[in-house]
């Protein structure tokens, strides 16, 4: 177990990279379902899905900043 450890551990940070392209298709998807139940003409729908991704991408990457604040203070 511990060579497959001391082969992943090197690896995680790019894992951690390809993993994080998933959220940008999850992203879209929520916000524009998100968008579409509340609008049902495409403009508005397109505006709210934008300002819902662009929240959705702030809250992430500030929830990912302070986990990195954490880490550095562990």
């Amino acid at each position: 177990m511990l060579p497959l450890l001391a082969i992943a551990l090197p690896l995680a940070p790019l894992l951690a990279t390809v993993m994080l392209w998933y959220a940008l298709p999850l992203v879209v998807s929520v916000s524009l379902v998100c968008a579409a139940t509340r609008h049902e003409l495409l403009r508005p729908i397109l505006h709210h899905a934008v300002r819902f991704g662009a929240w959705v991408l702030v809250f992430m990457a500030v929830f990912m900043a302070l986990l990195e604040l954490l880490e550095l203070l562990a």
